[in-house]
């Protein structure tokens, strides 16, 4: 083997492995761990999806709740919210979090901070310099509406739980719906007799 084919090798290899390298950086968007303790969500790594985005704990606790509609805490390192919220309704809440206030819009990566100026909010990314106000990003993202529930309707819901006073316990969107007399795997048309916020009770009709 000569010197230059020994050459060649080693600047392949050498990027190669670079390639490897930035494979291995790449983002990855951190998954809610949650568990239901009583009537109460219990987000128990939110002290780690903290520190992977590289946020202020306040800043997220408050998009959370804002944007899922209940009370919460932080509590030892994890997020209590008040009432059941299914998984995929804080994941997807998460990963609109992350869309607005740590992806750069312009390379996509997270090596961003927040800043403000004035009444403004801007996200400036550290590894290309890109700065956008995040009102702007809000306009470019699409996201599909908000069904609501409406007092004397009817819906076709699955029952998911048992709630602790035995009511049926079944998932309406953004809507916690407690359901009389409704056994756990059922599927029920249930009317709408009361709506609190982003809990409503209904019976099996």
């Amino acid at each position: 083997m000569t010197d230059l084919d020994y050459s060649n090798l080693l600047k392949r290899a050498s990027s190669l492995t670079a390639v490897e390298r930035i494979e291995d950086e790449r983002f990855k968007i951190p998954k809610v761990d949650i568990f239901y303790e009583g009537n109460t969500t219990v987000l128990r790594n939110f002290d780690k999806i903290v520190q992977i985005l590289n946020r202020e704990a306040t800043h997220l606790l408050k998009y959370f709740l804002g944007n899922v509609g209940t009370a919460g805490e932080v509590s030892g390192g994890r997020l209590i919210f008040q009432g059941k919220i299914p998984v995929k309704t804080l994941q997807d809440k998460l990963n609109d979090y992350i869309d607005t206030y740590v992806l750069c819009s312009e390379c996509n990566r997270p090596d961003t901070h927040l800043m403000k100026k004035g009444r403004t909010i801007l996200i400036r990314c550290d590894a290309c310099g890109a700065i956008h106000s995040i009102k702007s990003m809000k306009k470019r993202q699409t996201s599909s509406p908000i069904e609501t529930l409406k007092m004397g309707s009817e819906y076709e819901l699955t029952i998911k739980d048992i709630g602790k006073r035995g009511d049926g316990v079944a998932f309406f969107d953004k809507y916690i719906v407690y359901v009389t007399g409704a056994v756990k795997g059922s599927t029920v048309k249930v009317k709408i007799d009361k709506i609190s916020g982003n809990v409503a009770f209904g019976r099996i009709v």
